[in-house]
């Protein structure tokens, strides 16, 4: 059985993209790989845990600004985790400079295989000093993986390479059961917001765009609902963007949604959006969760994963990234149509089933890891 030492960015209680494939990528393999995941913590606070029977480390860090971690320890432990059980791949999830650092340490003999969810979008600053040390670290590996095509495409460093053959497009997996239950809290969720119901969920960080859909609502029905799940750095301000509109009553903040209760949220749901402003957003995971509810999805086209996902008539609609309007008339379209609502979504869970499972997922990693060492 191999021998991985998967890095991540985080794990914990806060959703993320990263962390949500990791954890599916190890489902899928259990049994299959012998998995190690190393991760820095958000605060100076380390711990040790497990994720699907397989070790699961949070070394201390400095969290900088909740999507970056400096975490020294991160390094001694790497080398630690390695001289003890000598692993025979390193699983690399790139953007993220400090598991890029602790790898190096590493000995070059183990095969590395990144997988390559977005480009460095915001911190050009940093990507001027760390693009070296990148296109290294992507010149060196045996094996790039991304989701989508327009992964490969879209991103400047892996579209300039001038060998391919190691690019491997493996569409991230789920467990899209667990979307097709019946769960008591969706007729809750509609007793409490009732109407139609946009549901949006995700970090608040800038490039989510949810302030664009709380615009956007000024120009929707007075008995349309806006649910936006998660928190981060930019919750205040949209709150206080939310306090502003004139459909001040009907945008509703719920927080972090824990995992038992996630489904029941998209259950709930009309239409799911996702009005992510740049391509920081890669692929939108949410999208896939929406989707094996029978949602249909608005997002925005963003020459991307995000693209991929969410086919714009096939199984929802997709609008210019920022412009209020062209959200707005998009979900008014839906909101105003049930028959093709109920089309796009019953093409959104086929799409889903087709494309987004853990058995694919599984079997396509497994021979990426096994041709990565054989090579």
């Amino acid at each position: 059985m191999l021998k991985v030492l998967c890095f991540g960015r985080f794990f914990d209680e806060i959703p993320g993209g990263m962390q949500t494939h990791i954890e599916h990528l190890f489902q899928s393999l259990k049994g299959e790989v012998d998995f190690v995941h190393l991760v820095p913590s958000r605060s100076w606070h380390g711990s040790q845990g497990l994720l699907h029977g397989y070790p699961l480390i949070r070394t201390p860090s400095w969290n900088v600004d909740g999507s970056l971690a400096l975490s020294p320890q991160l390094i001694s432990t790497a080398r630690s985790l390695h001289r003890a059980r000598q692993f025979d791949l390193i699983h690399l999830h790139f953007p993220d400079p400090m598991s890029h650092m602790a790898a190096m340490a590493l000995p070059a003999s183990v095969p590395r295989v990144i997988t390559w969810h977005a480009d460095i979008i915001r911190q050009k600053t940093m990507l001027r000093l760390y693009r070296p040390l990148l296109l290294s670290a992507v010149r060196q590996a045996k094996a790039i993986v991304a989701s989508t095509p327009a992964h490969f495409s879209s991103s400047p460093m892996l579209s300039a390479l001038a060998d391919h053959s190691r690019f491997h497009v493996i569409p991230y997996g789920f467990d899209l059961q667990r979307y097709r239950h019946d769960y008591a809290k969706t007729a809750q969720l509609r007793q409490q917001y009732p109407g139609q119901r946009i549901f949006a969920l995700g970090r608040h960080v800038h490039y989510k765009g949810f302030d664009v859909l709380i615009k956007a609502m000024d120009a929707l029905p007075a008995t349309t609902q806006l649910i936006i799940g998660g928190e981060g750095p930019l919750s205040a301000p949209w709150k206080a963007l939310a306090q502003q509109s004139t459909a001040s009553n009907r945008i509703h903040f719920a927080g972090l949604i824990s995992d038992a209760d996630l489904p029941a949220y998209y259950q709930a749901c009309d239409i799911f959006c996702l009005p992510a402003v740049n391509q920081a957003e890669a692929f939108g995971i949410v999208q896939v969760e929406a989707m094996a509810c029978s949602k249909p999805v608005v997002s925005t086209k963003l020459n991307n994963g995000v693209d991929f996902v969410n086919r714009d008539g096939v199984s929802g609609l997709t609008v210019t990234p920022s412009d209020v309007g062209e959200l707005a008339q998009a979900l008014n379209t839906l909101l105003a149509d049930a028959p093709l609502r109920e089309r796009l979504g019953q093409q959104a869970l086929q799409r889903a089933n087709d494309e987004f499972s853990l058995p694919s997922l599984a079997s396509k990693t497994l021979k990426v890891y096994q041709e990565a060492v054989a090579r």
